[in-house]
């Protein structure tokens, strides 16, 4: 694990049993799955990379834009390998093949981690076969200047 990726996990697991809100991005008082990952990066680099816009609840089920793939993209770099990935490294998962990547999580350790989950809040959860199925990307918090 790198200094940032330690460093990623700490922070997201300051995180842990903060209630599910959507669009919402507050430690404690409440965040999507989106919102964690945003958190965490202010925390990394003291600001999140670009303003939040309104998303509703079922917008990857209503377009086939790639919106959390193109972000991560733009502000990550290339995907990694699943067999190359590491704590602190962001996952991306699409429910469904036809649908656009709409979850996303911090992994914890090679085989959990933690995201924000409607029914549940913010917890940590075991990377089981049926989750890595659904990994859509990989991505590498970027170095810090």
């Amino acid at each position: 694990m790198t200094a940032l990726g330690d460093a990623a996990v700490a922070m997201a697991e300051k995180w842990l049993g903060t209630p599910y809100r959507h669009q919402a991005s507050e430690c404690g008082l409440g965040c999507d799955c989106l919102g964690l990952i945003r958190g965490v990066w202010r925390e990394l680099y003291g600001s999140a990379p670009e303003p939040a816009t309104p998303y509703a609840a079922d917008w990857a089920e209503r377009g086939s834009e790639e919106r959390l793939l193109d972000a991560a993209l733009r502000y990550c770099g290339p995907a990694v390998a699943m067999g190359a990935m590491q704590p602190g490294d962001i996952l991306l998962f699409r429910w469904r093949a036809q649908f656009s990547a709409k979850h996303a999580g911090i992994l914890c350790g090679p085989d959990h981690f933690i995201h924000a989950y409607e029914q549940a809040g913010v917890i940590r959860s075991a990377l089981v076969p049926a989750w890595r199925r659904k990994v859509a990307g990989v991505f590498r918090f970027p170095d810090r200047d």
